[in-house]
């Protein structure tokens, strides 16, 4: 990567490079659309200069599905020097506000036919429709052409504005939020550096050849869905297929038997449904299943491969790191349960939690990471930021895990997924599984029992249970302690919901579980 480069002048470059190249196909129309490289870098320039005029804030909101109008307008917010902020609209207007407020964004780009979707939406003065944007851009199809000629032959210089070919790779080029499951959302800043770095990180596995068909129907506020399904493709060469939800199947299905996708992403929860939905006809084409943001249950890989001739690829990754930080790749260096080996330029150390004293191989703790793709910060918290970092730059992420002898690395857990309860570390995440085991809750559904932890003035932590069934106390325990586990172990209150409160992103809603414990002052 240049260091004199940033994210606009490499995505220009990269248009350029491949005019004439289709690079996205859109089936959140009403009729299938293909745009080619050139048309979106001509309507990216043109948006730019408009949206330059339009507002002089710095960050812009964008509420958009991956599709021409998310991409393009990402894009476009790049090349004008400003900083998209896609934004989480399953959130909740609470969440989402708190991260307008944070983000302190003023404008908001999106279309009318979204914003009638989103009444209770917290929707800014500034109101863009760029749905009625371009359908002015294109009735003008001689201006469109003569655009194309200028684009093609000009010199790149002329393409941007003087701010956006001279901002450095330390800029902040996006801004993101995290889920919010356990606490407010947090801005977390991605520099230009921060985002070529990890394309280039991910290119280096030489797993995908130009032109490969990826379908893309991860959110563009979540990092998975920004940097490997949007951003990589348009700097390397690669051909998305965009759909405008993980969550619709049937349209996934469809556009990946018709278009002869390659290249899936998602996560376990988002990609139940093809298997409960999928006819092995309709996914004969896919290579790869790229599954990242969650922990693959037991058997859930093994079916995925014997539904369709692909490698099911773990990888890990954060949204503070841009967010891929290892990978597994299939024959030469793929091992089951790991999320394959770390990126290169990426540094990794295993520290105990209580003491931060480094750990050898093949032992558990809080996993650090260092490297180009990590972020320099959370935005506005300066506290936070003291405790996640270190005096060397090494960021703690809150993730346990640990790395084999082969250099392979293994996730346990996260550590606000453990209590500690009369000085002991206990797993929350063993203690489901062992309740899933007993009451034979199936291996790859989602989540119907949760643990939590809350304070007990006596142990320090107690641990609550949410099941979605009914469930005797006493039972429980007498099944719990018969399987061998301990008794600081066992729930010591049992909570039955309807259904346990999952975030848009499949998640639990953690902090949803907290207010629940909370209101009933346990």
């Amino acid at each position: 990567m240049k260091t004199e480069s940033n994210l606009g002048l490499e995505l220009v470059s990269s248009f350029r490079r491949n005019f004439f190249q289709l690079v996205l196909i859109d089936y959140g129309l009403p009729k299938v659309v293909r745009i080619r490289r050139g048309t979106l870098l001509v309507l990216a320039v043109e948006l730019s200069k408009e949206l330059q005029l339009h507002t002089a804030d710095k960050r812009v909101g964008v509420v958009l599905p991956p599709g021409i109008a998310g991409v393009l307008t990402n894009v476009a917010l790049v090349l004008a020097h400003k900083i998209p902020v896609n934004l989480n609209f399953t959130l909740g207007s609470e969440n989402v506000s708190y991260s307008i407020n944070k983000a302190e964004i003023k404008t908001i780009i999106s279309a009318q036919v979204l914003k009638e979707k989103l009444p209770d939406f917290p929707w800014s003065e500034d109101f863009f429709d760029i749905s009625k944007w371009i359908k002015k851009r294109r009735k003008n199809k001689f201006y469109l052409f003569w655009r194309h000629l200028f684009t093609f032959f000009c010199p790149l210089r002329f393409l941007l504005s003087k701010p956006a070919k001279s901002c450095n790779l330390q800029e902040e080029a996006v801004l993101l939020f995290t889920s919010g499951s356990s606490g407010n959302p947090k801005g977390v800043p991605l520099s230009h550096g921060n985002l070529l770095s990890n394309c280039d990180q991910i290119n280096r596995l030489e797993l995908f050849a130009p032109q490969t068909t990826m379908l893309a129907n991860l959110p563009l506020f979540h990092s998975f869905g920004f940097t490997v399904s949007t951003l990589y493709p348009l700097l390397f060469d690669l051909l998305i297929v965009c759909v405008p939800s993980p969550l619709d199947v049937k349209l996934s299905l469809l556009a990946v038997e018709k278009e002869k996708v390659k290249i899936l992403l998602g996560t376990p929860t988002f990609l139940r449904g093809y298997l409960r939905k999928a006819r092995k006809k309709q996914l004969s084409s896919l290579g790869f299943i790229i599954a990242g943001a969650e922990k693959t249950p037991k058997g859930f890989r093994e079916k995925w491969e014997d539904l369709c001739p692909c490698d099911y690829l773990e990888g890990y990754g954060l949204t503070e790191a841009s967010p891929a930080i290892s990978f597994n790749i299939p024959e030469r260096n793929s091992v089951r349960k790991s999320v394959g080996r770390l990126l290169p330029q990426i540094e990794c150390k295993v520290r105990c939690p209580d003491l931060l004293t480094d750990l050898g191989r093949e032992q558990t703790g809080l996993l650090c990471f260092r490297g180009p793709n990590i972020f320099a910060g959370y935005l506005d918290e300066p506290r936070l930021n003291q405790e996640v970092f270190d005096a060397e730059g090494w960021f703690q992420t809150g993730d346990l895990g640990r790395v084999d002898q082969a250099g392979y690395l293994f996730i346990e857990g996260r550590l606000s997924r453990f209590s500690k309860i009369g000085g002991e570390m206990v797993p929350h995440g063993k203690i489901e599984d062992e309740i899933s085991k007993l009451f034979e809750l199936g291996e790859i559904e989602q989540a119907q029992c949760v643990i939590i932890g809350v304070s007990d003035p006596v142990k320090g932590e107690k641990l609550i249970l949410f099941t979605e069934f009914e469930i005797d106390p006493q039972s429980l325990r007498k099944k719990l302690i018969t399987s061998g586990m301990p008794n600081i172990w066992i729930p010591k209150e049992t909570i039955q919901l309807e259904k346990i409160p999952m975030l848009a992103s499949g998640k639990v809603d953690f902090q949803m579980l907290k207010k629940l414990v909370a209101a009933k002052d346990l």
